[in-house]
């Protein structure tokens, strides 16, 4: 699917870039009601750091894992603000 996860990396503290597979990319801040429940030890710098990319999903060790497609539609929808869909976008993930 268009929405699959090709690459993320760490670009600020909890925050991802994340292209798709469309070629949509997008900032991903975290912010701190995120951090709840079992994704409360992703506050640790050092474990958000250990992000990657498993079947097209953004994952984190201990099978823990976001939807790639909510990522994409804000992504994608950011285009109607100042940025367009080849170029990274900023929103938030809360709980």
């Amino acid at each position: 699917m268009g929405w699959d996860v090709t690459e993320v990396s760490v670009t600020n503290e909890f925050t991802l870039l994340v292209r798709f597979k469309d070629g949509v990319e997008g900032a991903v801040k975290f912010l701190p009601t995120f951090f709840r429940g079992v994704f409360s030890h992703l506050h640790d710098p050092a474990l958000f750091q250990q992000v990657s990319v498993v079947d097209g999903v953004v994952t984190w060790p201990g099978e823990l894992d976001l939807a790639p497609d909510a990522m994409h539609d804000e992504s994608n929808n950011a285009e109607n603000g100042s940025c367009n869909r080849k170029t990274a976008c900023p929103h938030e993930v809360q709980a």
